[in-house]
């Protein structure tokens, strides 16, 4: 049988180690949010915000909180990579109860930027 070059019971790097290919560290950030087992998850996030814009969020936040703003963070990377101009706007803005309505009831999508019959007179007048 081959033995790996780790020690038996040395603690397997997180994800955003393995990804970032360092040694990770007793004060790491990231194992709790990113387990080993779901690299997908840190490897969007990171294409998306940065790995050391991530670390530096977390860093910021008291730890009750860094569990939702990770979740926050893998979603819309996610949902960034579907879509890279739109992101997580086209999930809310396709639901009417819960998206961003214009008026009459059009999405921000099936709006112009400028509704003219709704100007009335012009702001440089």
């Amino acid at each position: 049988m081959k033995e790996s070059g780790r020690k038996q019971g040395a603690p397997s790097p997180c994800a955003a180690c393995k990804l970032l290919r360092r040694r990770c560290a007793q004060d790491c950030v990231f194992p709790p949010y990113f387990p080993a087992d779901e690299p997908h998850k840190f490897a969007n996030v990171h294409k998306v915000f940065g790995a050391s814009n991530v670390n530096k969020m977390l860093q910021e936040l008291p730890v009750h909180q860094r569990g939702d703003a990770v979740s926050s963070m893998v979603y819309e990377a996610n949902a960034r990579i579907r879509d890279p101009v739109y992101g997580c706007r086209v999930q809310t803005a396709t639901f009417p109860h819960h998206g961003l309505m214009g008026s009459y009831g059009k999405s921000i999508f099936e709006m112009d930027f400028v509704d003219q019959a709704n100007l009335g007179d012009s702001m440089w007048s």
